[in-house]
């Protein structure tokens, strides 16, 4: 079920009353109305995934439960590996399972010699890496100790499958989010007022934003070799912001909508595009992976403890991983490892801590130094975009081939042109929104809270018409379904 679909516009009123008005005096109850609204929205897509999700809760619930019975060392650690094999087991066959399969055939007819096989006919279960990564923090925390396993297998089934961040994250931690479900919980109208707020804000980044840069972003990669390397350039803009709208806007939305219920879960975006260097930068987008792999991966690999070797081995390690984790592409490996060679020269020199406040801090503009920092750092970032957004690294190093020469300095032009112009205008408001409430937790968290009730009215209603406005734009799955 996609969150700017009039199906989850109906869906979820029924449930916020359901849960509020039915079930609210009894917490088991609220918990398991969680979980069936939960499954009935992923099912919503296709119900036999469903059993994937279950099976993944009943095989990380079922380990915990062991893990606080068992005090052998090796036992411990062999239910430990159970989870992690039995999780990424099922995450790369349904991911990785055709990549390796092509690649193992490309590399035998690259030495002559050809090998009968083809792809399999396997279907992408949607948000199976949120999901997975969300269950494996849970029996990692619980081994090393940082969480007590828990009994209740409701609370534990509806930390899991939790429909707002279910298919696209934001990644939680079961020691955030867990405890929230054992908690009697009571409706505060200025959170779920704060919740509408932001629900608003995700639908506008989506369908005006998202959606808008999407028609034009697809028209020039999949027609690249039809244009001139500034308009390739554009494409590549339109996609930088197409992707922080889809993706942050999915965030937001599902942000709001775990507040409707009582729910806080973490901040997933802290308007990146605003950094001044690239640490900066993946120190606030999407900060729950980030995060992720820096606890699980990073840290226990040697962080950056020892020497130059160590240091250069695992950046480029969580970086290519980061990559591969967002798809079985070698475009993702590649963006994964450029922005390796973004990140190592701040780390070998140590100025990868260096900005870590808000940029501006207290003032309405930022410095010279300041701003040439962020315009740098967004170029790198809309360089690395093109591989992403790229069906394959040859196409990838074609549009780059052009930008780099001199059609970048040709007029642009591109298909529906006098569409692209109140596009252009939206984007400029949406920019200097952001700016503004770079300091929040998302944009218009406060936006008009002075200002007299009409006027704060006609902004909210300004923002809704824009979303009817965008709406006509083809748009569709969020982007981020797809990983």
């Amino acid at each position: 079920m996609l969150f700017n679909s009039i199906d989850f516009a109906i869906f979820l009123p029924v449930v916020f009353c359901l849960y509020w008005f039915v079930t609210n005096k009894n917490l088991k109850l609220q918990n398991l109305l969680i979980v069936i609204a939960s499954y009935v929205f992923y099912g919503w897509w296709d119900w036999h995934f469903l059993t994937l999700v279950l099976f993944s809760t009943v095989v990380d619930y079922s380990i915990g439960v062991r893990l606080s019975k068992e005090k052998v060392i090796l036992k411990r650690k062999l239910l430990l590996w159970v989870s992690i094999l039995v999780n990424l087991g099922f995450l790369g066959f349904f991911k990785y399972a055709n990549f390796f399969i092509e690649n193992f055939v490309e590399a035998f007819s690259f030495f002559g010699y050809s090998i009968g096989t083809r792809s399999l006919n396997i279907i992408l279960p949607v948000g199976i890496s949120f999901y997975t990564f969300q269950t494996l923090s849970y029996t990692i925390d619980v081994y090393k100790g940082k969480l007590q396993p828990t009994k209740d297998f409701i609370a534990f089934s509806a930390f899991v499958s939790f429909f707002p961040q279910l298919v696209a994250g934001p990644i939680e931690r079961a020691t955030n989010l867990l405890p929230q479900f054992y908690k009697k919980r009571k409706f505060n109208y200025s959170k779920a007022v704060d919740g509408c707020r932001q629900i608003l804000w995700g639908l506008f980044k989506k369908v005006v934003i998202a959606d808008g840069c999407a028609q034009f972003a697809n028209d020039i990669f999949n027609n690249s070799e039809s244009y001139n390397g500034s308009t390739l350039f554009i494409g590549a803009l339109f996609f930088t912001f197409q992707i922080y709208g889809d993706f942050s806007g999915y965030s937001d939305i599902a942000i709001g909508t775990s507040r409707l219920f009582g729910f806080n879960l973490k901040q997933n975006f802290a308007f990146p595009y605003f950094s001044r260097d690239i640490a900066e930068f993946w120190r606030r987008w999407h900060m729950s992976l980030s995060t992720w792999f820096r606890d699980y991966l990073y840290i226990p690999l040697g962080g950056s403890r020892g020497g130059t070797w160590m240091k250069v081995r695992n950046t480029f390690i969580i970086f290519i991983v980061s990559g591969f984790w967002h798809g079985a592409n070698w475009t993702f490996i590649v963006w994964g490892a450029l922005n390796a060679v973004y990140f190592l020269p701040l780390l070998l020199l140590n100025k990868n801590r260096t900005h870590l406040g808000t940029v501006a801090e207290g003032r309405y503009l930022p410095s010279l130094k300041e701003g040439i920092s962020m315009i740098s750092t967004f170029f790198i970032t809309v360089i690395a975009w093109v591989f992403f957004r790229a069906e394959n690294v040859t196409h990838a190093l074609s549009v780059l081939q052009k930008i780099f020469s001199l059609e970048f300095f040709k007029t642009p032009y591109f298909n529906n042109g006098s569409l692209a112009l109140p596009l252009f205008g939206f984007l400029v408001v949406f920019l200097f929104i952001e700016w503004m409430g770079r300091n929040q937790q998302y944009a218009i968290e406060s936006l008009g809270f002075n200002w007299p009730k009409p006027l704060r009215i006609s902004l909210y209603y300004s923002i809704v018409l824009a979303i009817v406005w965008g709406s006509k734009s083809p748009g569709g799955d969020f982007i981020y379904f797809q990983f």
